[in-house]
């Protein structure tokens, strides 16, 4: 076909072009496609990379296991050494205050509770509020817990309950996370349940922290035991050989080991959220089926042609490797994006998602071709469909049917794009309304001890002790100076009670109560206006809404520099696969509007509160700052994976025919039902994880469970057919000095070829049509 005639410059590619040098992963151009091409003995020549991989193929899986068990070893207990928070700034005006008054006045920042319900009588009365003292005493001379008060001692109208029938005992338990968790386990048997006159239950920060995280380590642990068994069913479903479905099977596993381990030595030099965990097996399982599958689906496709299996594997490593290659690191591009934001619970998942990310490429790309190499033909044994069917075997490929839906697409090309691009935008309109908060004890079941105790406080207490905003002042003042600015304070509109200060040398601090809740708008609006108010002193502003004023203003000044990142490194990688200026920009602008159903729903079922019986969780009324940004990287980057396996095969279509129309619709009739199949699994991978009775982690797996599926059965089905139909050959259009920055340096998953027919459109799946549908409507 004639090249594209704008200022001298055509298609990246061409049939003209001839075979280029193939610049991958170390192979050589190995022969054109065509039956019999790759035998053996015809002058295909494997390269250094499938030599390397492929030459002692039983010594590598034996060194693989090796490493896979050194990985369990290794990675064992990291739950355990895994912390539940992060989601503060450490740079910010809060941190600092927050550990400064830990410093110098503990009771200040009380992260233990313990209710204490005299049930029908009065928490007056002379006999629980002995026993209580008793617990006070008790508690104030445990070791490792310091700041000791309750109502008894104090007389505090906020540590008593409307009704009479329960108090509080607030304490610090001091040490870094695992430090107080280990003291909490201690103390707890102890202290919980009936005590003379009164019920004790444990609450407060670090008992919400530890119940978390020992109900994530309990959930991942059912989420493994659902989703391996239906993986695998799933796997033998799509391959229908045993052998086949467990090879990506054990990819998988490989990568969620070693990452385990990866993820214990990083918290030997830095904090590490438990919450990474959850990614590690979703993205471990998801990441290595997806590369497996086309790994083992192209191997099986050079085996049907008559190649022999060393051959079939440098195709395969040629082609659908390269696309593997690629396909990594865009989704470890998008997850690396999330190190550029201060607090480590988002760190914590560039950790884990690069990790997994490049162990799961690593195997697809390494152990994977050598247990090919071995097993050969065998990898088609064990053909379980045959046991639920009669008659001759079918061909598993089903292509043709993904193609008459590519040909339909871009006959009614327009009404696809705006109906599609409509629907998804109405989907992401809830997230306009997104109101967001902070994680608190409303991310465990309502049934948690922790979560009962903080609700009790919430509805029962005055002024929800805990909630308030803390002032530290640091400098010389005197009793007068210090009189003065309390009353400047006390008199701001959205400020209930202020008490204080309590002074220790040239220190003090005041507790500030909002007059609504502790992090509605009004309390983030008093965080700026206590920050604003004149002093005679140094001031920081601590406390929860001050923790999430700085949060998002955190957030807000990264988020545009991530966003950049993620864009000009994915609109290079994707430049290099495919050679176009166009192609990149699309798959940007369609990857993010494949999210917009993900981000309403969101907001819809989880802020507020819609579906919350059904999927069991307490709303909130907003959502965890950090959410969002994590669930846009991870779910953007399994977009561009899926977007990467279809814009590769079209393209090799393209340089192999120069036929735009023909190209889009062989990619979609071979990459279809793949990419669908790899989605589903995915999604049921992420599903697993969303039946865990953490919130936060609920939400994390729905979400982006619904974000795969849309991507996989409305973008790559619909969309992206429909959008480069309407583009055409423009479509493959780069200015000259960018084509020829490509021809030398950039990558594609087939080399063209100067004479070779397309494929027989039999072979590829579907009947062989005279000419492409497209053209006739």
């Amino acid at each position: 076909m004639s090249e594209v005639n704008s200022a001298g410059d055509g298609p990246a590619t061409g049939p003209g072009q001839g075979k280029r040098e193939a610049a991958d992963l170390g192979t050589d151009p190995g022969p054109a496609r065509g039956a019999g091409g790759n035998a053996e003995g015809t002058g295909a020549r494997l390269g250094g990379w499938t030599r390397f991989v492929t030459a002692r193929p039983r010594p590598s899986l034996l060194v693989a296991l090796l490493l896979t068990a050194l990985a369990v070893v290794a990675g064992s207990g990291v739950a355990d050494r895994l912390g539940s928070g992060g989601w503060e700034d450490p740079t910010a005006e809060s941190t600092y205050a927050t550990k400064a008054l830990e410093r110098e006045f503990p009771a200040s920042q009380p992260n233990l509770l313990l209710l204490l319900d005299a049930g029908g009588s009065s928490v007056d009365d002379p006999a629980v509020a002995a026993e209580a003292k008793r617990i006070t005493a008790r508690l104030a001379a445990e070791r490792g817990v310091t700041g000791v008060g309750s109502y008894w001692q104090s007389g505090s109208p906020a540590l008593k309950a409307g009704d009479g029938h329960e108090a509080l005992i607030a304490a610090r338990i001091t040490g870094d996370e695992t430090a107080a968790a280990d003291t909490l386990d201690r103390l707890a048997p102890s202290y919980r349940g009936r005590s003379g006159p009164v019920e004790v239950e444990i609450g407060g920060p670090v008992a919400v922290r530890h119940e978390m995280q020992t109900t994530i380590r309990e959930d991942l642990t059912r989420a493994e035991l659902i989703a391996l068994p239906v993986t695998l069913l799933l796997l033998v479903m799509v391959f229908g050989s045993a052998i086949a479905a467990l090879l990506p099977l054990g990819v998988g596993i490989f990568a969620i080991l070693g990452t385990n381990a990866v993820l214990r030595g990083l918290t030997e030099v830095t904090d590490v959220s438990v919450f990474a965990m959850n990614l590690t097996t979703a993205l471990g399982l998801g990441l290595a089926i997806d590369y497996a599958l086309f790994i083992v689906r192209r191997f099986r496709e050079e085996l049907a042609t008559g190649a022999a299996p060393r051959a079939a594997v440098g195709t395969t490593l040629r082609t659908a490797g390269r696309t593997v290659l690629f396909s990594s690191l865009t989704v470890a591009v998008s997850l690396a994006a999330m190190l550029l934001f201060p607090q480590y619970f988002l760190r914590s998942f560039a950790y884990a998602g690069i990790a997994v990310v490049l162990l799961a490429a690593g195997a697809a790309l390494i152990l994977l071709p050598a247990a090919l190499v071995l097993l050969g033909h065998r990898v088609n044994a064990l053909d379980l469909r045959r046991l639920f069917r009669r008659g001759a075997p079918r061909a598993a490929d089903g292509g043709a049917a993904w193609g008459r839906m590519a040909s339909l697409v871009m006959r009614r090309a327009p009404l696809f794009v705006v109906a599609t691009t409509a629907g998804l935008i109405v989907l992401g309109l809830p997230f306009l309304g997104v109101k967001f908060g902070t994680a608190d004890d409303r991310q465990l079941p309502s049934t948690a001890e922790s979560h009962v105790v903080q609700q009790h406080v919430r509805d029962g207490f005055p002024g929800s002790p805990g909630g308030g905003l803390e002032i530290l002042a640091e400098g010389p003042a005197t009793t007068t100076q210090y009189a003065e600015y309390g009353k400047r304070i006390a008199a701001l509109p959205e400020v209930r009670r202020v008490d204080g200060p309590l002074v220790k040398g040239d220190a003090a601090y005041f507790t500030v109560l909002p007059k609504g809740e502790a992090v509605d708008e009004g309390a983030q609006r008093l965080v700026g206006e206590l920050r604003s108010t004149n002093a005679p002193f140094a001031t920081s502003v601590t406390g929860t809404a001050a923790v999430l004023v700085d949060s998002k203003d955190a957030i807000g000044d990264r988020l545009p520099w991530a966003a950049a990142f993620i864009a000009v490194v994915t609109l290079l990688l994707v430049f290099l696969l495919t050679g176009s200026v166009l192609i990149p920009v699309q798959a940007v602008l369609l990857n993010a509007l494949s999210l917009t159903a993900m981000f309403g729903a969101v907001v819809w079922v989880f802020q507020d509160g819609h579906l919350s019986g059904l999927l069991d969780f307490t709303s909130s009324g907003s959502i965890e700052t950090t959410l969002p940004v994590l669930m846009f990287c991870v779910a953007f980057g399994l977009s561009m994976d899926y977007g990467v396996f279809l814009l590769s095969r079209i393209k090799e279509e393209y340089d192999h025919t120069g036929d735009h129309q023909q190209a889009v619709r062989f990619g979609l009739q071979r990459t279809g039902g793949l990419i669908t199949a790899a989605a589903v699994i995915l999604a049921v991978v992420m599903v697993a994880i969303g039946t865990s009775r953490v919130a936060n982690t609920k939400m994390l797996g729905l979400g982006i469970a619904l974000a795969v599926l849309m991507d996989a059965m409305v973008v790559r089905s619909l969309l992206v057919p429909a959008v480069m139909r309407l583009t055409g050959r423009a479509t493959w259009w780069a200015p000259g000095p960018l084509r020829r920055f490509h021809d030398r340096f950039g990558l594609s998953e087939g080399e063209a070829s100067t004479a070779e027919p397309a494929p027989s459109p039999a072979l590829a799946g579907g009947p062989e049509p005279d000419r492409d549908p497209v053209e006739a409507g």
